[in-house]
């Protein structure tokens, strides 16, 4: 169907986001618990050549990002990716990758809600946990309703605190081995190589580890998504996207080396995190009440922004009859607060049986690991899109007389990173079927797929053939959002 039939927005976005609220959520996407706490994993998946794990992972975000980006530069939209797959892969790719993203992000907030209320009992062990939760909740959601910029300022403070922490930890480590500070263990550089070699468990190791790396670089394709609210996408965009090889060098691979070379890597078991041990080897007697602030604050900035992602996706979709049209309209602020609002309140009934009923647990545990799926699978249909575009023109669009722009920030090395990050990533679907503990996340997503693809072709499609452009001042009568439209 031509874009032209689409229907217009109900309301617009407002573009409030400046190149500081940006270049901090861009540096903080990639910051968070999966480094403080889940890096511990990978670890003792690959073994210290997890540092080249993390390289190659580095990359593939890094060609996703720049995918996304030069989509987003040359149409910054509301909805970003989920859009995007809509225009160059059909209306299907679209609902079914804006959705799963909106879901996997709802998953995560979840598990941050719940992580922080365990974190604040170090302090306040006698305190209910859903108090620590309506906190979280109030602060995070009131920032989100009240404005895209409010967003912004909050996750930019949330991002001084994570990445000040990194680079203590960094300083410290080197602190460690330069001075050969005595910490009870073996220190240096050497315990990269000598048990067992960089890689001790082999394949099988890297594969694993692969799997949990991409995870915890789960969030940074916020970037496109913010594209809709910049104040100057075509400038702030590229410069934020083009800090993350930096990132990823600084905040994961240098800050990784340094772990392994100060820690054994048998020793970092993930009782607790590796950024405990690098502060108690220092002898700095407070650093587990100092990492519960760091992870408070990174608990928190996942929550931010991932109620921030999945209600712009869902408001793009919206726009497009790929979700309730509800969901379309935007406040007095410019912001889509029908959105926000009802994704608060799925996260209040979820967090609710999470903490108050013990047999939740379970269940929430096997939905988890839709995350895991999730993330790889929004970036396959990224890249797939990006692909689809050059095909058929600069992100779909031709120039004067029918011939091809040069797209305003191309991806580099083009084809042949698009087509090693592609690759990359199947390699990691083939690892949820040869690996037993990553099974379960396999069956996850194709279950949601399944389901989700089912309840498209028998409501959502009927709609979309017999659609017209609606006249944006309709009133919407019909909650599911697929009246026909006109």
């Amino acid at each position: 169907m031509p874009d032209t039939a689409r229907p217009a927005a109900v309301g617009t976005l407002r573009r409030s986001l400046r190149h500081r609220h940006i270049h901090f959520i861009a540096l903080g996407s990639a910051i968070g618990t999966g480094l403080f706490y889940g890096s511990s994993g990978a670890i003792a998946a690959a073994g210290p050549g997890v540092i080249l794990v993390y390289l190659l992972g580095g990359a593939v975000v890094y060609f996703m990002l720049r995918a996304l980006g030069e989509m987003a530069v040359d149409h910054p939209v509301p909805g970003s990716f989920a859009e995007y797959c809509r225009r160059h892969l059909g209306d299907w790719a679209g609902y079914i990758t804006g959705w799963m993203y909106a879901f996997e992000m709802v998953i995560v907030c979840l598990a941050d809600l719940t992580a922080i209320a365990l974190y604040m009992k170090f302090w306040f062990p006698d305190t209910a946990s859903w108090v620590w939760v309506a906190v979280a909740l109030t602060v995070v959601g009131a920032a989100n309703l009240a404005s895209a910029r409010w967003f912004g300022e909050l996750e930019f403070w949330f991002t001084v605190v994570k990445v000040t922490a990194v680079i203590a930890m960094i300083v410290g480590g080197a602190a460690i081995l330069v001075f050969n500070v005595e910490t009870g263990t073996r220190v240096g550089v050497d315990n990269l190589w000598n048990d067992g070699g960089l890689f001790p468990h082999g394949v099988p190791g890297v594969f694993a580890a692969l799997i949990l790396v991409l995870f915890a670089f789960g969030g940074t394709e916020i970037i496109g998504v913010t594209a809709g609210e910049a104040d100057d996408p075509e400038r702030v965009i590229p410069r934020a996207i083009n800090t993350v090889p930096a990132r990823i060098l600084l905040f994961y691979v240098l800050a990784i080396t340094v772990i392994v070379s100060v820690i054994p890597w048998r020793e970092i078991t993930g009782e607790q995190s590796p950024f405990v041990q690098i502060f108690s080897g220092l002898g700095v007697g407070w650093a587990a009440a100092l990492l519960n602030v760091v992870v408070i604050s990174a608990a928190l900035s996942a929550i931010n922004s991932d109620l921030f992602g999945a209600g712009r996706v869902i408001f793009g979709m919206a726009t497009e009859r790929l979700a309730p049209r509800a969901f379309a309209r935007v406040n007095s602020a410019g912001v889509p607060g029908t959105t926000v609002g009802a994704i608060l309140v799925v996260l209040v009934v979820g967090v609710s049986l999470q903490l108050l009923v013990p047999s939740a647990e379970r269940l929430f545990a096997s939905i988890a690991a839709l995350a895991t799926f999730a993330t790889v699978f929004v970036w396959l249909m990224i890249l797939l899109a990006h692909i689809a575009s050059r095909r058929r023109g600069r992100a779909g669009a031709a120039g004067e007389a029918g011939r091809r722009t040069a797209p305003t920030f191309p991806v580099p090395f083009w084809p042949y990173g698009q087509y090693a990050a592609v690759a990359v990533i199947l390699v990691t679907f083939g690892t949820m079927v040869w690996l037993p503990e990553f099974r379960s996340a396999l069956v996850a997503g194709v279950v949601f797929t399944l389901g989700m693809s089912v309840l498209y072709v028998a409501r959502v499609v009927p709609r979309l053939r017999a659609a017209a452009p609606v006249d944006p001042a309709a009133p919407t009568g019909d909650p599911t959002g697929t009246e026909p439209r006109g």
